[in-house]
């Protein structure tokens, strides 16, 4: 026999008065052959005559209540139910104290309006029910509640009865309806007593399960991008989506709510019965760009050898800092795009200039470009091997010498000015809010000069990704800093100033002229144009393969992206942010 928790709420014993209230014969349900006598039998079994009490312990007999009887037992107990007498009811079954607390938990639990129940004719075809809800508790879905527990026989003797349940809510246009069934037993004094078990609540019900009403959030009744286009389908923002939705501003959507049951061991509820349904919000307009993010994700694949080693591109507005696209090979992965903490090598020499050129350099100042030089005690070489003492500054931006940076940067740049210039200058290191989870990059200041040099070609403790440094060629593009934000609405940091009007002139001449210099590291990327501003990044990890960064803008549109165990920048990376480039921000 079924049992339920005990909340120890008290059982009241149902006398001759109560049950006959309750519209039914006390004879019908406890026997008795309709004797008038002034002796009455009690659920628990005792008699009372002129005051007296004597207790019989009753128990279950084998042989079922007459088909009349079961009926009347069956009959009070869904009466009492129904009239909200909740202990009348548990007194008329064979477990009270657990129906008690069954039935009690029901209706706090729900708080129903009103309640009916009614018995159906022996042999009666079932009666329609309410649809059972979606999971979201929008639709129904196929199908309604069953109408028993197949799992839970019923003892023997028991004599099935079926009911039909409406349960009403204030907020409902229509109560939930459904068939439930439940067993009544011949007591050892020939009374009948309802068979308690969960399932005689709801035939769904099992132990340990319960139901409750809960709140149906108001979902976005879709996503689409600026323009309005549906983001539905693009691989890469599909495992994103649900971080998107819960940063949107609260819409006009009004929540619903619904009846559901919660399993142990089940992480979904099993939904029941809809109050009533949310109300959609209006779809959720991202900063995104369709027609980008098709030509980002078609990008990273491609560079990625179909995901083999891992990609990610980010495109951003720099009139705005809305981030147009986002990409990541593989797409099921993680988002490195926004996550990665890799350094982001020679691309964070467009900082490097930066803080050149705001302590005297020009594009035209001579700097010597070794073949190496020592940094730390260990020897730093460039990815050539000959010396080019007659090198500027524009020609090792161009062909992205590490020596001359290295050497350069020692000369005029203290430990901590590359820090405090991509922080008060380009925005990195504060914390942003984009709408979905990011890293926000990381440049430490080293303890001295010789630690700090590593810094000068995007190497030693530095931490990025592509979001971040996108947001570095964005930066320049505009002169100002906007920090990238995929949910508008989102409040975006300020850096603390702008580059002066000539530095920044400057800092774009040398951009360009990696695209432009026939000798500059981004020349021969397939598809570039000269209206192209690059800067090329080889990030040495370990010992692997270099990751190839590549970080550039055209027009009112900046790319960054990143190939990890790829290589050279403008042999995977670059071809990728150009094709994006290409496609253009209109």
């Amino acid at each position: 026999m079924q049992r339920g928790a005990k909340v120890g709420i008290g059982v009241a014993v149902v006398c001759a008065a109560m049950l006959a209230g309750a519209g039914f014969a006390v004879s019908d349900v406890f026997g008795g052959g309709g004797s008038t006598s002034t002796t009455a039998t009690t659920p628990d079994g005792s008699t009372t005559a002129g005051g007296a009490t004597t207790h019989t312990r009753r128990t279950v007999v084998s042989t079922p209540p007459a088909p009349a009887r079961a009926n009347a037992a069956a009959k009070a107990f869904l009466d009492a139910w129904s009239s909200g007498n909740l202990a009348q009811a548990a007194a008329l079954t064979d477990d009270p104290a657990g129906a008690t607390s069954a039935l009690q938990s029901f209706h706090d639990k729900l708080q129903p309006s009103a309640m009916s129940f009614t018995a159906a004719a022996p042999g009666a075809t079932p009666l329609p029910t309410s649809p059972v809800p979606s999971a979201t508790g929008g639709s129904p879905a196929t199908g309604t509640v069953p109408t028993a527990a197949p799992d839970v026989p019923l003892p023997a003797g028991a004599v099935p009865v079926t009911f039909q349940a409406g349960i009403q809510f204030a907020q409902a246009g229509s109560p939930w309806v459904y068939n439930g069934s439940l067993g009544v037993e011949q007591m050892s004094d020939g009374s009948a007593l309802v068979h308690w078990d969960p399932t005689v609540i709801n035939p769904q019900l099992r132990p340990g399960a319960t139901i409750t009403v809960q709140p149906l959030p108001a979902p976005a009744s879709g996503v689409t991008d600026r323009n309005g286009k549906s983001l539905a389908g693009f691989a890469s923002l599909a495992p994103l989506m649900d971080q998107l939705k819960a940063a949107a501003p609260p819409g006009s959507g009004t929540p619903g709510s619904a009846v559901e049951m919660t399993v142990p061991g089940q992480s979904a509820p099993v939904p029941l019965f809809t109050i009533t349904a949310p109300k959609p919000q209006p779809a959720l307009k991202l900063t995104l760009d369709a027609t980008l993010q098709a030509a980002a994700e078609q990008a990273v694949k491609t560079q990625s050898k179909g995901g083999t080693l891992p990609a990610s591109l980010v495109a951003v507005e720099p009139s705005t800092g809305n981030v147009l696209a986002i990409a990541n090979a593989p797409a099921n992965g993680p988002n490195n795009a926004f996550l990665a903490t890799n350094a982001p090598g020679s691309t964070m020499k467009v900082i490097t200039s930066a803080a050149l050129l705001e302590a005297g350099d020009t594009p035209a100042t001579p700097v010597a470009c070794p073949p190496s030089t020592m940094v730390t005690g260990k020897k730093v070489a460039n990815d050539f091997t000959d010396a080019r003492p007659g090198n500027l500054l524009k020609d090792d931006f161009a062909q992205s010498c590490n020596t001359a940076f290295i050497d350069e940067g020692n000369r005029l740049l203290k430990p901590n000015t590359l820090p405090d210039e991509a922080k008060d200058v380009f925005g990195l290191g504060l914390v942003w809010k984009t709408g979905l989870t990011d890293y926000d990059t990381t440049i430490p200041v080293e303890p001295n000069a010789a630690a700090a040099a590593t810094e000068f070609f995007g190497q030693g403790n530095i931490l990025t990704n592509p979001l971040g440094m996108a947001s570095v060629a964005a930066t320049v593009q505009s002169g100002t800093f906007r920090q990238p934000v995929v949910v508008p609405g989102l409040p975006q940091v300020q850096a603390a100033r702008r580059l002066p009007a000539n530095v920044l002139d400057e800092l774009r001449s040398l951009m360009y002229g990696a695209t432009r210099d026939p000798a500059g590291t981004a020349h021969d990327i397939p598809g570039i144009t000269p209206d192209v501003a690059s800067k090329t990044g080889t990030a040495e990890v370990d010992g692997k393969t270099a990751n190839s960064w590549y970080i550039g803008f055209r027009g009112n549109l900046a790319v960054a992206c990143e190939v990890q165990g790829a290589d050279f920048g403008a042999e995977a990376a670059g071809p990728a942010a150009v094709q994006v480039l290409e496609t253009g921000n209109n």
